[in-house]
Order: C-alpha cells, then structure tokens, then sequence
C-alpha cells in the first residue's frame, strides 16, 4: 500500500487519509483507494445512504479496470470522477461560497474533461476506443 498526502492543506484533509490499495496495472496506474479519517455520521447527506443514517469512516473509489471492449464496465471513469467535482464546484458558484479560486479551480477541471474527451473522441475515430491500443 501507498499513501497519497497531495491533498493536506488543513486540519480535515490532515485527517483524511487516502491509500493505494492495489498494485498499478499494465498501463502504470492504480485502479484502487481508500479513504478513511471521517464519520459520515456526521454528515447530514449521509442519511440519503441505504435510507437510513449511516455510520462508515472508509469510502473506496473503483476505477475502471482493463479495456471496455474486453471487460465491461468495472469501475469509474475519469470524466465521472470529473463530473462529480464539476457539479459540486458550480453549486458552489451559485451559492455563498462562489469566488475567483472556485471559479478558476472549476475553469480546470472542465478544461481536463474536455481534453479527456477529446481523447476517446479520437480513439473513436482510429477505431481503438475500448481497446489497449495507442
């Protein structure tokens, strides 16, 4: 196992604890990781969970694992990963919270999706879309 510490900047994310739990695949990249640090009891959102207050302190993120043409959707995407952060930055915007570094932060992110998807736009057209093929 590895551990991430990109994301320490503060108290909460001093907390939080992100791991690597598996070893990276044939394209040099993890596929596997962990959260652990918080209590979603806490949490008034986490009630929407399973319909009833939830208590867990460890979230995993699944990424899609081997080419889709071959084993199916297993996993989250990038541009899912993506479209959460994005959704939640321009709720922000519209709120309270809205200021220049969320919007520059957001500005980012959709810039990273567009690129995202102008590679598998381009995979498309060379027909290697869902394939290990360059």
């Amino acid at each position: 196992m590895r551990t991430i510490t990109d994301h320490v900047v503060n108290g909460c994310n001093e907390q939080l604890k992100i791991e690597v739990i598996d070893s990276s695949g044939m394209g040099g990249a993890n596929h596997l990781y962990s959260v652990t640090g918080f209590h979603s009891i806490d949490n008034p959102s986490a009630s929407g969970m399973d319909g009833h207050r939830s208590s867990f302190i460890r979230m995993d993120v699944l990424f899609q694992n081997g080419p889709l043409k071959e084993s199916k959707p297993n996993g989250i995407t990038h541009e899912a990963m993506l479209a959460i952060l994005i959704d939640r930055l321009r709720g922000f915007q519209t709120g309270q919270f809205a200021c220049r570094e969320n919007a520059i932060v957001l500005t980012h992110l959709e810039t990273a999706m567009l690129w995202l998807q102008k590679r598998t736009h381009d995979r498309l057209k060379r027909g290697v879309e869902g394939t290990l093929q360059k």
